[in-house]
């Protein structure tokens, strides 16, 4: 591989590397924007959101939980999420599993859910 090869190759990477970055935050910021309605926290900030995996394709994968199996938002709420995720530009399709292990507690709130709640 001559030097040109390498620098383009590098370049590309960089580039690639660089719009990976942007649409992780973008679909991160996407996340934040959704609320539980009972807790005046982003579902992000309150540690609901267990793993964000996003595909060669675009496509979004979600593993979230809610506080409690009985939450009044269950229905709607993973719902919400995926349209959130979905809307992203860049984003080529978003998919929400919803899970119940391990099981939330407040230990997976961020430093700011717990100072915006009193809880710090």
């Amino acid at each position: 591989m001559n030097e040109k090869q390498t620098s383009e190759t590098t370049t590309t990477v960089t580039t690639a590397e660089h719009e990976g970055k942007a649409l992780e935050h973008a679909i991160t910021a996407a996340l934040k924007s959704v609320y539980d309605p009972e807790i005046p926290v982003n579902i992000y900030d309150l540690g609901l959101i267990y793993n964000v995996d996003i595909q060669e394709d675009r496509s979004v994968d979600v593993i979230m939980t809610l506080t409690a199996p009985n939450c009044p938002v269950a229905g709607s709420l993973p719902g919400e999420v995926e349209r959130s995720v979905a809307a992203v530009d860049g984003v080529l399709e978003a998919r929400v599993q919803l899970v119940f292990d391990p099981q939330w507690s407040k230990e997976m709130m961020s430093e700011e859910a717990l100072l915006a709640l009193g809880l710090l």
